[in-house]
């Protein structure tokens, strides 16, 4: 008896490591498909060095190309893991985005460096929904709720520390830095992962995913990001920009379409007849323009008006990402026992006052300790308390099957968001002339950031009283 106890034991033991082991492989993947959303943030001044003849609205596409992309492509990569295997499509979405952070490290001009962040976020959009499938196989249900909060966290904390360690590589060895950086961490997450990770079962329907489906979705995002960040220069009402505008709308309108009458759409629509769905994804995809557009927003305030080297301002930004990861666990765990809706609503309260606090306190000399980093710390707290309980709630309504692919939709809510803050965030600063215009532009990219945190807690109030991750809905 005392040697089966042991043995027992031993075997508990040994699948906890297993797990463990899940965990760090699957989180090495969302971190690198996450971090690059935002670490090349604080490469865009020296990207601006690199390429002065081409315009900021060009160079906004490096940015707005890997989220796009990364957008479109998250729902339907999602079906195809669970088409063909978790496993694999990790595998896959792990080379092809290592081959376009390597095509944008050797990229000589903008355009060949936006084509590798397409094949970049091509990548991570295999890379994510396949992680979180991986791991919710890996872990009993009782645990799902905290596990997915923390896998959601290091998402979120890998777009907050994005800045620091880019400002590190950039003053280290150049913007080029920033993309070699994922080909040791992808090559370690493979290795470990051919021992590790398990092949989930396949689920091989009768018809294949609506691939025109997810070419129609691209194509209209990236006609409205262009309408609006080419607005100012090209004129509102100029045939150009009215025929983005229409070229996205009547493109989205045939997606919709299509979802709705093809056998395996991209976007099942029957997904948001949960309201607690429908709610957190609105929430996201607002929060998240917001959110996109003070991280590439406060780089650019401290480098241009505070005047702060790229190093400078990379470490200026710390503070706010060690909150995040301080809270995002306690978070996770507190939304499990007293429901995502209060969590959410004192983070989206938190996230607005430390916005407010930019505002109304940062001027135009530097003042960090007593000024920048209040602000910072505050926002930090409304970052723990929001986008990882966002996550969770997005899938706390449904069956444990359909995990990969709700992830992904509100995954693509979030790209989605940022990709429209970032097109907005260039209208917003547009070209000033002085410091002084500089900052009255930056208070309206920090007041605009704040109204979308509100509009996101008008919405979470819609949200059902749901603490835990179901399994069936």
């Amino acid at each position: 008896m005392r040697q089966l106890t042991t043995e027992r034991d031993s075997a508990s033991q040994a699948a906890a490591r297993l797990r463990r082991w899940v965990f760090l492989v699957t989180s090495l993947g969302a971190f690198m498909g996450s971090l690059d959303l935002s670490i090349v943030n604080v490469a865009f001044p020296a990207l601006e060095r690199s390429f002065s003849h081409d315009t900021t609205a060009a160079l906004a596409w490096v940015i707005t190309g890997y989220s796009i992309t990364f957008g479109a492509l998250l729902v339907i990569a999602g079906r195809t893991a669970d088409r063909l295997g978790s496993r694999r499509i990790f595998n896959i979405g792990l080379a092809v985005f290592c081959g376009g952070s390597a095509l944008c490290a050797l990229a000589p001009s903008v355009p060949l460096l936006v084509a590798g962040r397409v094949v970049q976020g091509a990548g991570a959009a295999a890379m994510l929904p396949a992680s979180l499938s991986l791991l919710l196989g890996a872990y009993p249900s009782e645990r799902r709720t905290h596990i997915v909060s923390l896998w959601a966290g290091i998402g979120a904390l890998a777009v907050a520390t994005g800045p620091t360690l880019g400002a590190t590589l950039v003053n280290v060895g150049g913007w080029r830095w920033v993309f070699l950086v994922n080909l040791p961490v992808g090559m370690g997450a493979y290795l470990m992962g051919r021992r590790v990770l398990v092949e989930s079962e396949r689920n091989v329907r009768q018809h294949r995913p609506d691939y025109l489906g997810a070419v129609l979705i691209l194509g209209s995002l990236a006609a409205l990001v262009l309408a609006i960040s080419e607005g100012p220069d090209w004129g509102w009402l100029s045939a150009r920009v009215l025929v983005a505008a229409g070229l996205s709308l009547g493109v989205g309108a045939w997606f919709i379409y299509r979802c709705a009458h093809h056998p395996e759409p991209v976007l099942d629509l029957s997904l948001f007849r949960a309201r607690t769905f429908g709610v957190a994804n609105v929430a996201t995809l607002l929060y998240a323009m917001g959110f996109f557009a003070m991280l590439l927003g406060n780089i650019l305030f401290l480098t241009s008006v505070w005047h702060y080297s790229i190093i400078k301002a990379g470490l200026a930004v710390t503070p706010g990402p060690l909150v995040v990861a301080s809270v995002a666990g306690p978070a996770g765990r507190l939304a499990g026992r007293i429901g995502f809706r209060r969590i959410l609503l004192t983070g989206f309260a938190t996230f607005t006052i430390g916005l407010l606090l930019f505002v109304t306190r940062v001027g135009l000399h530097p003042a960090f300790a007593t000024r920048w980093l209040p602000a910072t710390l505050v926002v930090g707290l409304g970052i723990g308390l929001t986008f990882p309980v966002l996550g969770a709630t997005a899938v706390s309504s449904l069956k444990a099957e359909r995990y990969a692919v709700g992830s992904a939709v509100n995954q693509t809510a979030r790209q989605v968001g940022g990709a429209l803050g970032v097109a907005l965030l260039v209208v917003l600063l547009g070209a000033p002339h002085s410091r002084l215009a500089a900052l009255s532009n930056f208070d309206h990219v920090w007041l605009f950031c704040a109204a979308m945190a509100v509009a996101s807690g008008v919405a979470s109030t819609f949200l059902a009283g749901t603490r835990r991750l179901a399994t069936t809905g």
